[in-house]
């Protein structure tokens, strides 16, 4: 991973057409490590999450190349690499796992991040976890628990508790939530093991079951509308 996070970070000042053409080998170099990682990735969280079994590279990673059609920033390439193992594939909604490379220059979310859940719900999901909350809160938060090392973001939480979720709750606060992730940053060292990949799955595996009663929540949302 050293050659993937070397190419990203020389990519920062350098997010232009011309030096990235000049320097094509070493993404193409950087893309093969990385796929190559995550290939392996999702056939090692398939093996414990039999919702996830069966997905392909192209199900869980991202184009590099930045859609510029209605974004301000005009830079043409990402500058992180990431892949995202869902339930039904990275767009179906579900909550899921996500790894995420990004050097300090760059500025997608501070940092190489371990995540998982559900990143940005509709209206109809959200309120279907919140209720899951109200009806079954203690089994989330005992499975939020288990995740090792990871913590709850409270980013963009409402202000106060929505209309219609009691306000006298135990787990009346986290019906705020507008997202529900948990989230693990590590550094270089980490990114660098040899055995990253089973570092990994190793902690993905203690997130099981809070990607499970999320989804559980979501599909029910689906299900009803």
């Amino acid at each position: 991973m050293k050659r993937v996070l070397s190419f990203l970070t020389d990519l920062v000042p350098n997010n232009n057409k011309p030096w990235f053409d000049a320097n094509k080998g070493r993404y193409k170099e950087a893309q093969a490590i990385f796929n190559d990682f995550a290939t392996e990735l999702i056939e090692r969280v398939g093996s414990f999450d039999p919702e996830v079994r069966g997905l392909t590279l192209k199900d869980c990673t991202y184009r590099f190349y930045r859609d510029l059609r209605f974004s301000k920033d005009k830079t043409p390439y990402k500058k992180h690499f990431g892949v995202f193992i869902a339930k039904g594939g990275k767009c179906s909604g579900h909550s899921g796992y996500y790894f995420h490379i990004e050097p300090p220059q760059a500025t997608a979310l501070g940092g190489h991040l371990l995540c998982c859940g559900a990143y940005n719900p509709d209206s109809k999901v959200i309120r279907s976890i919140r209720e899951e909350f109200m009806l079954n809160g203690e089994a989330l938060l005992n499975a939020m628990n288990q995740a090792e090392g990871f913590e709850l973001e409270w980013d963009g939480a409402l202000k106060r508790i929505p209309k219609g979720f009691p306000q006298d709750s135990p787990y009346a606060e986290y019906f705020r939530l507008k997202r529900v992730l948990i989230s693990r940053p590590f550094d270089d060292n980490f990114l660098f093991a040899p055995d990253l990949v089973k570092r990994v799955a190793d902690l993905f595996a203690t997130c099981t079951e809070f990607n499970t009663i999320l989804n559980r929540a979501i599909d029910f949302a689906y299900e009803e509308y």
